[in-house]
């Protein structure tokens, strides 16, 4: 919806004059007010779906812990416009300005893949991908997490193949266990041994060339800033940005 010129002129004289020419007239803040009105349900089904995204990644188990004994109002995992009457005065929500009180607020808990590092607190994320733009499985893991076991688990995730598949993978994943895994699960891995191996493996080294998709994969994701830098407290939290972030770069 958008008001012409000839529909102002009739309820011009309703808004304040303009003393001075000004950047924006009032007939263009009419119709921003307008705009942001009528995108009002689009907003509020988006806000719906990242409610649906988040109660998906985590099924059963809500975001929020009361620390209110007192109250049976339950706190779910989801986020955003809530259409409805005003839920002032219930646990968590407050119409004035200023934190809640403490025996009314939530007290988040869950998985928090967060771990001293050199660098500060920080999170790995482990991927395997099919190509620079298709993520197959990821997993989320301290920063003082070693990488082979959290791939061993992502393999144990994905299960055997029908048919052989390369895998390619970086030196994090050349211990014997993960190899032995990848094997028996129908992978053929490529991957270079360290220079400290005393029996060290021949591998091609030409395809070993192509790993480098999943590192523009990583660099494709990590130009939105909430995954660059992690903000968020919970891993449940992160990784529906994560999923965000590659449903955007798909689409784009």
């Amino acid at each position: 919806m958008k008001l012409t010129i000839e529909q102002y002129e009739q309820i011009k004289d309703c808004f304040p004059k303009q003393r001075k020419p000004a950047k924006i007239s009032n007939l263009e803040v009419l119709n921003a007010v307008l705009y942001i009105g009528e995108k009002r349900e689009q907003m509020e089904e988006i806000a719906q779906r990242i409610r649906r995204l988040a109660c998906n990644l985590c099924p059963g188990k809500p975001l929020g812990k009361k620390r209110s004994s007192a109250s049976s109002i339950p706190a779910f995992a989801a986020v955003g416009y809530y259409p409805g009457p005003s839920k002032c005065g219930e646990p968590g929500f407050h119409l004035h300005q200023g934190s809640s009180r403490w025996n009314g607020c939530f007290k988040k808990s869950g998985p928090q893949s967060i771990g001293r590092t050199r660098g500060g607190w920080n999170t790995k994320l482990h991927m395997v991908a099919a190509s620079d733009r298709d993520g197959v499985a990821f997993a989320l893991s301290a920063g003082n997490c070693g990488d082979a076991p959290e791939g061993r688990a992502l393999l144990r995730r994905l299960g055997p193949v029908a048919r052989p598949v390369h895998l390619l993978m970086d030196r994090a994943y050349e211990g014997d266990e993960t190899r032995t895994l990848a094997l028996a699960l129908g992978y053929m891995p490529v991957v270079p041994p360290k220079k400290n191996r005393k029996n060290p493996w021949n591998y091609d080294e030409q395809l070993y060339k192509q790993r480098n998709q999943v590192e523009r994969l990583f660099r494709r994701i990590r130009r939105f800033r909430r995954v660059f830098t992690r903000y968020d407290k919970l891993d449940v939290v992160f990784l529906s940005f994560v999923y965000f972030a590659l449903i955007i770069d798909t689409l784009m």
